[in-house]
């Protein structure tokens, strides 16, 4: 098992920020584009490689975001119509999503139903922040793109508002 303590840090400019293991080791590095557009997010292991990069679809009628794997695996965040609590949907990620997600108290799910993920905000922070616990470390990658872009997600839409 390996746990990570991510710090919610977006901004509209661009920006680079650490997300660490519970023994303080940087292990991923998140880096914003400034003038590009779409807006991009470039996520890179403790070696320089990339892990992942999130981008916000333009042209689409709801807000959508792909978020692209350096193994060439790819998944969306789609936004659904919904007059009262804004609601998304995941297209291709591979694993079952229980809890809620916009909270981020929730867990990611294999088909043989055993617990990959569990991602938990922690209370009695300036900022947002909280607990990955990665069970199975061969999806770590696609949970820190994920638990990203969903950070990423919010800060778009609370910026909109």
């Amino acid at each position: 098992m390996k746990t990570y303590l991510v710090k919610q840090k977006f901004r509209l400019g661009g920006e680079r920020f650490d997300i660490k293991d519970n023994r303080g080791n940087v292990d991923y590095q998140v880096e914003g584009s400034f003038f590009q557009i779409p807006k991009t997010f470039t996520i890179y292991d403790s070696q320089g490689q990339i892990v992942s990069q999130i981008t916000k679809t333009l042209i689409t009628l709801l807000p959508q975001f792909e978020i692209k794997l350096s193994s060439g695996h790819s998944f969306y965040i789609r936004k659904k119509f919904s007059f009262l609590r804004d609601k998304y949907k995941f297209d291709n990620l591979g694993l079952r999503v229980e809890g809620n997600i916009w909270d981020l108290n929730f867990r990611l799910l294999d088909d043989s139903n055993q617990v990959v993920a569990e991602i938990t905000k922690e209370l009695f922070h300036l900022t947002s922040t909280y607990q990955v616990n990665v069970y199975d470390e061969t999806y770590s990658d696609l949970v820190i793109s994920l638990c990203v872009a969903i950070d990423y997600v919010e800060m778009l839409e609370s910026s909109s508002s």
